[in-house]
């Protein structure tokens, strides 16, 4: 089979990384999907959207010389399937430190609305506020830098 820029097909995912997933074309061919490219959100953890031998739509970005396979999952034409991936059985991950939040919709039947959203926006907000002032005064020994500056004159 004959792969060209711009095609869709469908193959399924041999490999993951931390920068990408690798997916057997039609053919036998292998491409690779950058970690960019998984979903059109932030992607930190790419197993919460695809798993080994998981069937995927992709488009073909580019094939370089060498005969290597650019690939997206984000960039197929209505693709509204690319979402992280619910593990049941898994624990939800803790927040381990400053910065390690995640947004998750209440209900995944009815969509949020504006008020939820924002309500919910404005508790992370605190949270990550609240941990920022931890952190920086574990980081100081309890004081902040001015507060000892000051005591020290």
């Amino acid at each position: 089979m004959q792969l060209e820029v711009g095609a869709v097909l469908e193959g399924k995912v041999t490999g993951i990384t931390k920068f990408g997933a690798f997916v057997e074309l039609p053919g036998g061919k292998t491409g690779m999907v950058h970690i960019s490219e998984i979903a059109p959100m932030f992607v930190k953890e790419i197993r919460d959207f695809v798993s080994l031998n998981q069937q995927v739509k992709v488009k073909v970005l580019s094939i370089s010389p060498e005969g290597k396979i650019s690939l997206s999952m984000k960039r197929v034409e209505n693709n509204n399937t690319v979402r992280p991936a619910v593990r049941s059985r898994e624990p939800q991950r803790e927040c381990t430190g400053p910065g390690n939040y995640e947004w998750k919709p209440s209900s995944r039947n009815k969509p949020a609305s504006f008020e939820d959203m924002l309500t919910k926006f404005k508790q992370t907000s605190d949270e990550k506020l609240l941990d920022l002032k931890k952190a920086k005064e574990c980081k100081h020994g309890g004081f902040s830098r001015r507060s000892n500056s000051n005591q020290a004159k």
